[in-house]
């Protein structure tokens, strides 16, 4: 199928995925304000009816994914005629589209239990879901700044309310609270840095920003400063030091679901908004920027890695570990090349595979609850929950970048983009802060297996209910598969980031 976009109608083609993740996040929210799904009682288990009528709004939610998934597949057999509207039908978007269905499916399967333990009201928390997950897919398709502004207006102020959804937990009002006011500050940065880049250079559509910066065209003053303020804005999004500090607050605050799919699917789309913004259309002023986003990633990775050896907060060690984890994502941004990019793309799949899995494992730890958050509390963990023990130290040896797992060879590949464009230092500061983390992550696996539980009994009521086993044994399926077989993953990144470099017309993928 061909699409024309000076003909209206076929955005609606071009955006079924989003259109019916919209629709479908509505009739969720209908559904669960009537008298059949009320939340349920706090002690009830996955034979309690209450617990079942919950769970039908889940998996109903879990159908909607699905139908977008079947349209984001549909898409492929689209052809764009023109490359210059404002959503894109490529490769690039199609690819992070699948990354953002996964993270909400898991987060929706993670959260089936701890939905009913804490009488959360399921209509609400999973049509959020759905909704956040839209917003992103609007970011990974649009060409536009102000597309790219709505998309993440739509996303962040689903997870804002998903972060304060536990109304009875003080934590979780505070974090939502924290999130929403400095993020609406970050967003006056974006913001404004878009209103400097249509001043200097006419437009907000990414492709004719590219075409005016390498021409010469654009007003060189008001197009750095725009660039400075695009890059505190997306700086807050994918929490960069120093622009990081409302990231543990928030992830300890948070329900630990709202905790691992903000830190996989936020951070996703921020990056991939990102790259498309940097690498399409900033890629001829990189001499600019690129001093930026060098010291961006190296302080990033130091300082997070340096305060997460520190933690005893398992849900405050993650925050700093994803912290970590951006650190390492910008050095891919930084080097902007074809090589790097398809890198990022693979290390985000794997990251939100091994995130969401750790913290589904912390979520049965904590008895679907905001309990049991210390690493002192998984002393004995593996011995007397083995299957979970040993999914836990998966997820650890991946996110540590431990070989034979897909967190390895993501680095490996954001390795060799920098390699690539030179960066010598920024290479070995990565491998340097990769080889610390081991001990953070190491540290609660040695709990886990080497030291004596304060009692016999204090894992009896772990217990990980069909749909969170479903998402774990995915998840370290994938981990594992992608660890020793990374050739098809890789290859499917490789060709969705140059098609972006094609369509956008860039300079993606030539020598630094």
């Amino acid at each position: 199928m061909t699409l024309d976009f000076s003909r209206n109608l076929h955005y609606v083609w071009a955006l079924l995925p989003e259109i019916t993740l919209s629709v479908w996040a509505m009739l969720v929210l209908v559904a669960g304000v009537t008298g059949k799904h009320r939340p349920g009682n706090r002690q009830g288990g996955e034979g309690d009816p209450d617990f079942g009528r919950g769970a039908d709004l889940g998996w109903l939610a879990l159908v909607g994914l699905l139908v977008a998934a079947f349209f984001n597949g549909w898409l492929y057999g689209v052809t764009e005629v023109g490359h210059t509207s404002m959503i894109a039908v490529d490769r690039f978007r199609l690819f992070a589209n699948w990354i953002f269905l996964l993270a909400g499916a898991f987060a929706i399967l993670i959260s089936f239990s701890y939905v009913h333990r804490q009488r959360l009201q399921a209509g609400e928390f999973y049509g959020l879901i759905l909704l956040a997950v839209t917003g992103m897919m609007f970011m990974a398709a649009a060409r536009d700044l102000i597309v790219i502004f709505l998309g993440l207006e739509v996303m962040s102020i689903s997870v804002y309310a998903l972060t304060a959804f536990n109304r009875r937990d003080r934590k979780s009002a505070e974090a939502g609270l924290k999130y929403f006011l400095l993020g609406a500050f970050s967003t006056g940065f974006f913001l404004y840095g878009i209103a400097l880049v249509y001043g200097a250079t006419g437009s907000t559509n990414v492709v004719a920003i590219g075409a005016s910066v390498a021409s010469g065209t654009a007003r060189g003053g008001f197009l750095i400063l725009g660039i400075a303020l695009l890059t505190i804005g997306f700086a807050f999004k994918v929490s960069a030091v120093p622009f990081h500090m409302w990231t543990p607050d928030v992830y300890e605050g948070a329900p630990a679901p709202v905790t691992a799919f903000m830190s996989a699917g936020v951070k996703t789309a921020a990056f991939v908004a990102f790259l498309r913004v940097f690498l399409v259309g900033f890629d001829a002023a990189y001499g600019s920027w690129y001093p930026i986003m060098w010291w961006l990633a190296a302080i990033t990775m130091v300082a997070a890695n340096l305060i997460a050896l520190v933690q005893s907060n398992v849900k405050r060690m993650l925050a700093y570990s994803s912290i970590a984890h951006a650190g390492y994502l910008l050095v891919a941004l930084t080097a902007a090349n074809e090589t790097a990019a398809a890198g990022m793309l693979f290390y985000l799949l794997v990251y939100t595979l091994m995130n969401m899995g750790a913290f589904a494992i912390v979520i049965a730890v904590s008895h679907q609850s905001e309990e049991r958050l210390q690493i002192e509390d998984y002393a004995g963990f593996g011995w007397s929950n083995p299957l979970l023990g040993v999914f836990l130290t998966i997820f650890l040896l991946s996110l540590a970048g431990f070989p034979g797992t897909g967190g390895f060879m993501g680095k490996i590949f954001l390795l060799q983009g920098a390699v690539d464009s030179q960066l010598w230092t920024l290479s070995v500061i990565l491998v340097l802060t990769t080889v610390a983390s081991y001990w953070y992550y190491l540290r609660v696996a040695w709990f886990m297996w080497m030291r004596e539980p304060a009692s016999a009994d204090q894992h009896a009521q772990v217990s990980a209910p069909l749909p969170m086993r479903l998402a774990l044994m995915a998840s370290v399926a994938l981990i594992l598969y992608m660890g020793i077989f990374p050739a098809s993953a890789l290859g499917f990144a490789q060709s969705s980031v140059h098609g972006l470099g094609a369509l956008g017309g860039s300079l993606l993928g030539l020598a630094r």
